[in-house]
Parts: structure tokens; C-alpha cells; sequence
């Protein structure tokens, strides 16, 4: 662990050339480093999601959340720019993809990277995370609880046109898919779509999956915590990312 801590909020170019609100927490040091990105859930660009930011840089990581709600409310309380977006529809994949993308080329740009770069994401955020692994240059990604990575095609729209199953075939990274069996979205029955589509396209992947445990469960602010599943999830992302994370390119 590393006490010794830079955070703060910082402005990066999101997808368009929008610059779009991001809070950056780092070790204090040469590194070199890797990097993580962290994908807020649908409530919004919360205090926990920085809180989890600060974590990974405490693990010796250079990691960045970005506020994917920005457009609709920068400085403004997380709540409102996440209600506001939910009214229009949500964020669409490629506005993710391209804001996502400037996320992992500011860690990449920093002095101290060892220019590998993982994401992170919970609920949405786990579903966006599918889709960066498929779609973006990075060098692993963890999926916790994502729900609807698998989607029927009345669940689909202009905003997301396809299912994240149905990406498996371009992942470019190894993931870690984390889930609780007592979940509906993603529920047992997806989970083992995923894991059937990720060995049918040989990709390199492991899976994290708790008996006791349902959706958000590694939320200690929510009745749906479950400590003895949250340490060891977090136990297996810090040991999946240190194994495909550090190093230098």
C-alpha cells in the first residue's frame, strides 16, 4: 500500500473533441505505473467511484474515473447530471467509446505509466466495460456484474445497437467477469452465456462468481454488501490486473 497520494479533478477530450470532467488519483512517485480506469455505475459519477479511484492509486496504479454525465451538468450535484441523462435515453456506446478512449490516452500520457492500461466497471459500467474490452486498445478489463452484456434485440436502440455478447469474437484483452449468483441482471443464465461466448471465441478470460451474493454487492454503502465476497473480489481484481497489468509495454 502507498499512503502517499495525488488526486484531483482534472479535464480530458471525450468522445467529439468535448472536454468532459475526470478525477485522477496517483501515487506520489516515478513509477512507472500502470493505469486503470474506472467506469461509474448508472447513479452517476459518485463519491464511491472516486473513492475506488483513490484505492487503485493507494495499490500503486495511475487511475482515472470520468464523468460520462458530464455534458449534462459539469460542477453540478452527480444526481441531477445522472437523472438528466437517464430522461434522454442514457449514454450511447459510442459517446462511451470515445470518452473512454481519452481516459486511457490521458493515463497513457502521464510521465509515470508504464503505458499498460486496464478498466473497471459496475453494473452499466460492467456492461461498458464488456465493450471496451472489444472495441478499445487497452490491456485487461474487469466486469463486475454488468447487466445486460447479454440482450434480446428488443432491448436494443440507436443508443446501444448491440448486444455485448455478440462483441465477444473482437475482444482484445483478457477479462475478469465477477458475479453474484443471487443477481437478475446479470443472472445465472447470463453468466453462463458469457463464459460459453468468451471459450467459443478463445478468449483469455477468467470468472468470479459468489453464491451468496446479488447485484452491487461490493457497495458497503447498500444493504446489498457482502464483505467476505467483496474481499475476495477485490483480492482476485488486484491479483488479475498485477498479473496483466505490470510491467513495462
Amino acid at each position: 500500500m502507498n499512503e502517499a497520494l495525488i488526486a484531483e479533478p482534472v479535464t480530458i477530450t471525450g468522445h467529439g473533441g468535448d472536454e468532459i470532467e475526470a478525477y485522477v488519483a496517483r501515487p506520489i512517485g516515478d513509477g512507472p505505473y500502470p493505469g486503470v480506469v474506472v467506469i461509474h455505475h448508472m447513479p452517476g459519477w459518485d463519491r464511491e467511484t472516486r473513492e475506488i479511484a483513490r484505492r487503485f492509486a493507494a495499490n500503486n496504479y495511475l487511475a482515472i474515473t470520468h464523468h460520462l454525465y458530464s455534458r449534462e451538468g459539469k460542477g453540478t450535484d452527480y444526481h441531477d447530471a445522472a437523472a438528466a441523462a437517464r430522461a434522454r435515453g442514457g449514454v450511447s456506446d459510442a459517446q462511451f467509446l470515445g470518452d473512454t478512449a481519452g481516459a486511457v490516452d490521458y493515463l497513457r500520457s502521464l510521465p509515470s505509466s508504464n503505458g499498460k492500461v486496464g478498466t473497471i466497471g459496475y453494473c452499466s459500467g460492467g456492461r461498458q466495460t464488456y465493450i471496451a474490452a472489444c472495441r478499445l486498445d487497452i490491456d485487461a478489463a474487469v466486469d463486475c456484474y454488468g447487466g445486460s452484456v447479454v440482450a434480446t434485440p428488443d432491448q436494443l436502440n440507436e443508443l446501444r445497437p448491440v448486444a455485448p455478447i455478440d462483441l465477444t469474437p473482437e475482444m482484445g484483452c483478457p477479462i475478469l467477469c465477477v458475479f453474484g449468483e443471487q443477481d437478475a441482471n446479470p443472472s445465472p443464465e447470463h453468466r453462463i452465456a458469457i463464459e460459453a461466448a468468451l471459450t467459443a471465441a478463445g478468449k483469455t478470460y477468467e470468472i468470479a462468481s459468489y453464491p451468496d451474493a446479488g447485484h452491487a454487492f461490493f457497495a458497503t454503502d447498500r444493504p446489498a454488501y457482502r464483505p467476505e465476497a467483496a474481499n475476495d473480489g477485490w483480492a482476485r481484481i488486484f491479483d488479475f490486473f498485477g498479473r496483466h497489468l505490470k510491467g513495462a509495454n
